[in-house]
């Protein structure tokens, strides 16, 4: 299928072949008929794109200040890597759709094939010839409603959140500054509310409009135009003022917010619905005593991935407009006739123009507020894209060795930020690594990882990775819930696994793995532990020599806060942080004395969830204790591990540097750059994968600190120390 990407570094727009993404429960697969452009949003984001590096910092300020806190925490190397990652990669457009279901996910009952269906979200409903979309972000489209115009429907779910935040009432008056695609809905919507009301934009064209679509008065917010706003305002409102004033304004001007203290009534509200400068002027709204509202995107759920990705919907009777019903509210205005988008659309362009469409808008010579995208009716479903033919299909031998001498070759399941910045790059480009086959829940990801890292095959179906008998070794680099599960597939499928941690996020999931390596007779699992690789990790430890007696640790980690809205801070679907990271940390201890742990108790710092101190007996006596939280200073190093035994302390400091305290010696070391030891991580597996040899970490190990890592939640849960059942 067809796709508009854009790639952030370089600000290139193209229209990319792109495999079709699977059809996930709990979703619909869409194939579009119609997609918006806004001419606000987008094109803001288009030229953001295509300015320098230096512009590029300027004008995102708050990502700034996120790569000042990674670089304190994890280096300059390790953010260098990140950021240049995430900028030279596709990103998708687009955000609103009107489209026929032609396949129903798992759990969905609502939907049917053939429906029409209006689609919503910058991470769904995009510009591509079929889209999956989760059940939360769609609603059907009443017959009778053009799909044009319920293409529409995203944006005025938007308008519409922002009239509810203002609480207008029969008989209020209303201005919205700036009459875009935003602006001219919410003009309708509050005029079919009974709200008289007036606009603001600098463009004669668009106050035309908004005039012809109800507004009393719109006009220019200077001179003459003015003057006449002022008193259309006074006239309405009984020389009173507005009850609301609507901010659905773009731009780093201050403009917007001055003029709304001034045409605002005393104790009026000011609802913020666009992006523009929010420099208050605090004698104006202090007189005024102005109540100040933002609203946030189409609604309740907005950013919420339980409502969004889930499913998960919010009682009617506590949240009365959430985001799917102000989607399908909208769609119910078009049915009745309530609302004319058509006098909004400014042209429709065949999807296969998209590039020349978007060119022609940045350069000003499309004129208009609302243009559309046309699909055809007809789309191959294709779920892989080849780059190159595909290699000849070996035949099925033990798991773990080579077919092609010296040359391993790999199938990636996920490409995201970690997989694509610590462990690609250590493949890419090697003449004893073919990389064959990369899987992704989205398409555009995979077309990312295919372009940068030169695989034979991208798609969408991590079953490909595991039918083509000529893979090696599959590399699963996906979000936690679905490790185990994926594991168990590859090992049946006669694979060796790489797989990043965590193996398990549950002891009946680590309980599958087992039952699989039974069934099978493959073992062959590596779990990403990269830490115990670590050169001086590992330097430091042949240092410290061998102990006469068990060892005290302890690693203080320095975890920082994270975004709501991450998948990681999904606990009851990913498991916990600790789940999801911890096992690094108690990993490097069992390394480190030579032992598996054997029992686990823990403690959470009141009731934060995130914060917890782990201590964990190991079975030659050592002990170890693992200090977990989000409480630290943003830059205060997220690592410090140290060990004391036989008269010795050794301590390193965030993998930048170490020192070793032995009778009256001193020992110190320093990097150039922190190497959590992904590098020489990668190349003991290969080695592994190449030669048929045992896996770099036994997998009595890799099962005995999965168990330890998972037993943190009951111990904290029952205050009891829980001991871990040997792997069998």
């Amino acid at each position: 299928m067809k796709q508009v990407a854009q790639n952030y570094k370089s600000g290139e727009l193209a229209l990319v072949d792109a495999p079709v993404p699977r059809c996930g429960p709990g979703g619909v697969l869409v194939r579009t008929e119609f997609s918006l452009i806004s001419a606000g949003t987008e094109m803001m984001k288009v030229g953001e794109a295509k300015l320098s590096l230096l512009g590029k910092v300027r004008a995102r300020p708050d990502q700034v200040r996120k790569v000042l806190e990674s670089v304190a925490q994890q280096g300059p190397q390790a953010t260098f890597k990140k950021v240049m990652n995430k900028l030279d990669s596709y990103t998708p457009l687009g955000y609103s759709l009107c489209g026929e279901v032609i396949e129903v996910g798992a759990g969905v009952t609502d939907l049917h094939v053939g429906q029409r269906v209006a689609c919503a979200g910058n991470q769904y409903a995009l510009h591509a010839e079929i889209n999956w979309v989760p059940i939360n972000m769609c609603v059907p489209v009443p017959d009778g409603v053009d799909p044009r115009h319920a293409a529409f429907t995203t944006v005025g779910a938007i308008a519409m959140q922002g009239l509810r935040q203002g609480q207008m009432a029969l008989g209020e008056t209303a201005v919205v500054i700036g009459l875009g695609l935003i602006g001219q809905l919410l003009v309708q919507l509050l005029r079919a509310n009974g709200v008289k009301v007036l606009g603001v934009d600098i463009s004669p064209v668009r106050c035309q409009l908004a005039e012809a679509q109800g507004a009393r008065c719109a006009d220019a917010p200077s001179g003459g135009g003015l003057d006449r706003l002022t008193n259309a305002l006074a006239d309405a409102s009984g020389g009173f003022g507005a009850d609301a004033v609507f901010l659905a304004a773009g731009g780093s001007t201050n403009e917007p917010v001055e003029l709304a203290a001034k045409l605002a009534r005393d104790r009026g509200r000011v609802v913020d619905i666009g992006k523009c400068s929010l420099d208050l002027p605090w004698n104006a709204y202090y007189e005024k005593e102005l109540d100040v509202r933002f609203s946030r995107s189409y609604g309740p759920g907005r950013y919420d991935t339980l409502y969004e990705e889930q499913g998960i919907d919010y009682p009617i009777g506590y949240v009365r407009w959430s985001e799917g019903r102000n989607l399908g509210c909208f769609v119910d205005l078009l049915a009745q006739g309530s609302i004319d988008v058509e006098p909004l659309i400014s042209g429709v362009k065949p999807f296969a123009e998209a590039r020349q469409t978007y060119e022609a808008l940045d350069a000003g010579e499309l004129k208009g507020i609302g243009f559309l995208f046309e699909y055809p009716e007809h789309v191959s479903i294709t779920r892989a894209i080849e780059r190159a033919a595909s290699a000849a299909t070996g035949s099925a031998r033990r798991a773990g060795v080579a077919k092609r001498t010296g040359t391993v070759k790999i199938g990636f399941v996920g490409a995201g930020n970690y997989a694509s910045t610590m462990l690609l790059p250590h493949l890419q480009g090697r003449s004893d690594v073919l990389l064959a086959h990369v899987a992704t829940s989205s398409g555009l990801s995979a077309v990312s990882a295919q372009r940068k890292f030169g695989f034979q095959t991208a798609g969408t179906d991590y079953r490909a990775v595991l039918a083509d008998e000529s893979i090696d070794a599959v590399f699963v680099v996906t979000r936690h819930s679905g490790h185990a599960a994926m594991v168990c597939d590859a090992l049946r499928a006669g694979k060796t696994v790489f797989v990043e941690k965590p193996l398990a996020i549950t002891n009946e999931q680590l309980e599958q793995v087992a039952e699989t390596v039974r069934e099978t007779g493959n073992d062959r699992v590596m779990v990403g532990f990269n830490r115990r690789f670590a050169p001086m990790l590992v330097e430091l430890k042949g240092a410290a020599g061998r102990r006469s007696q068990p060892a005290l640790l302890r690693y203080l980690v320095n975890a920082g806060t994270m975004e709501a809205t991450s998948w990681y801070a999904n606990a009851e679907a990913e498991g916990t942080r600790f789940c999801g990271e911890g096992g690094h940390f108690i990993d490097t201890m069992a390394w480190w004395v030579g032992a598996d742990p054997v029992a686990v108790s823990a403690a959470r710092a009141g009731a934060l969830a995130d914060d917890v101190h782990v201590t964990v007996t190991f079975a030659d006596g050592s002990a170890g204790v693992v200090t977990y939280t989000t409480l630290g200073a943003r830059k205060f190093q997220k690592e410090t591990f140290e060990v004391v035994a036989d008269g010795k302390v050794a301590r390193l400091d965030n993998f930048s540097s170490t020192v070793l305290f032995s009778g009256d010696k001193t020992r110190k070391q320093r990097s150039l750059g922190p190497d959590k030891g992904q590098k020489a991580e990668v190349e003991a597996f290969l080695s592994s994968v190449r030669t048929g040899g045992p896996m770099p970490v036994p997998l009595r190990t890799v099962a005995a600190v999965t168990a330890a890592t998972i037993a943190v939640d009951e111990a904290v849960a029952t205050g009891t120390t829980v001991k871990l059942a040997s792997w069998a």
